[in-house]
């Protein structure tokens, strides 16, 4: 008998890609295709095409979501951190959601997506604001856009160590520990860096 449709009339993207993600949490992304996605949202093979052209298109919708909720999860963390205290937890939940969401994750940042994809580019252009605006807020002078790309690298190099076992995740009180006690060591190693936040308002304001 064939499978009866789990999405509403109107509905089909939205269908499709929480299919995708169920597939995703299953297999991993070697489980995701456009036909294993319409057998399990209940429709015809072809009806995915209709938002999505192939499976480079698919994926890049499902990394764009992953986006948006890891922009969402770190704004709810800190919406602009300022301090190394700051700076650490936004690393920290940064960490988890990797850990939280492997599959996911994965996909977002291990897998090739479509680079022409205006959903991905607008997801991925939001989660590289936020590191930008952490680095405007807390490094006052620098150079965000330099100074953005080690900032997300450290943290995301963390990420991918803990996901990928190569560091303790026995507990998420050693993972948070050991994501806090990295971006102290920074600050440490760095007192040009220590400085910029210990001392933002002594900075002079500009004249407007």
């Amino acid at each position: 008998m064939p499978q009866a449709s789990t999405y509403h009339h109107g509905d089909l993207r939205a269908a499709c890609l929480r299919a995708a993600r169920e597939l995703l949490e299953e297999d991993g992304s070697a489980g995701l295709s456009l036909r294993a996605v319409a057998r399990r949202a209940g429709v015809s093979a072809t009806a995915p095409y209709r938002h999505y052209a192939d499976r480079d298109a698919l994926v890049s919708a499902v990394a764009a979501e992953g986006y948006r909720e890891l922009a969402a999860h770190l704004a709810a963390v800190h919406p602009a951190p300022t301090t190394p205290d700051d700076l650490a937890a936004v690393a920290v939940a940064y960490v988890r959601f990797a850990l939280d969401h492997p599959p996911l994750f994965r996909v977002m940042f291990a897998e090739p997506c479509d680079p022409d994809n205006a959903e991905r580019a607008a997801a991925t252009a939001a989660i590289s604001e936020y590191v930008r605006d952490i680095v405007r807020h807390a490094f006052p002078g620098a150079d965000p856009d330099a100074l953005s790309t080690p900032v997300w690298a450290l943290v995301h190099g963390l990420a991918f160590l803990h996901l990928d076992g190569k560091l303790d995740t026995s507990s998420p009180e050693a993972v948070a520990a050991q994501v806090r006690d990295s971006v102290h060591a920074l600050f440490a190693a760095s007192p040009a860096l220590s400085q910029a936040v210990a001392a933002p308002s002594k900075r002079p304001q500009a004249r407007k």
